[in-house]
């Protein structure tokens, strides 16, 4: 399984590298053919990047499960990116973290991974 990521001040990044599973950036026209957790920061109060909605609109079919970073003064907008792709996609949340994460929140999404894959 895939991470595709979006990562503006390099946080997301540095989270997926911890994960050490197969990744890709989330860039223009980019296509997807097989099911990816999507991982991404929140943006703003609480809004997803519009870069990531337009990724979503070309690959949202092949979705399995999103993670989002966040900081947690933000209350309740934390990590709200999370929330708003899993309303929208009918997609689990597989986990929320703050800012590049801990070797505890890189577990769950390993653990959602294996989980998936497991599944089949």
């Amino acid at each position: 399984m895939l991470i595709a990521y979006y990562s503006l001040a390099g946080n997301v990044r540095r989270f997926v590298a911890k994960t050490g599973l197969p990744a890709v950036e989330i860039k223009a026209d980019i296509m997807l053919t097989e099911p990816f957790v999507l991982v991404t920061g929140t943006y703003g109060f609480g809004q997803v990047a519009g870069t990531v909605w337009d990724f979503l609109a070309d690959n949202g079919d092949l979705l399995a499960g999103v993670a989002a970073s966040g900081n947690r003064n933000w209350g309740g907008n934390f990590a709200k990116a999370a929330d708003l792709i899993a309303e929208e996609y009918g997609v689990p949340i597989v986990h929320k973290f703050e800012l590049a994460g801990t070797a505890e929140d890189v577990a769950k999404v390993r653990e959602f991974v294996s989980e998936y894959l497991r599944k089949g």
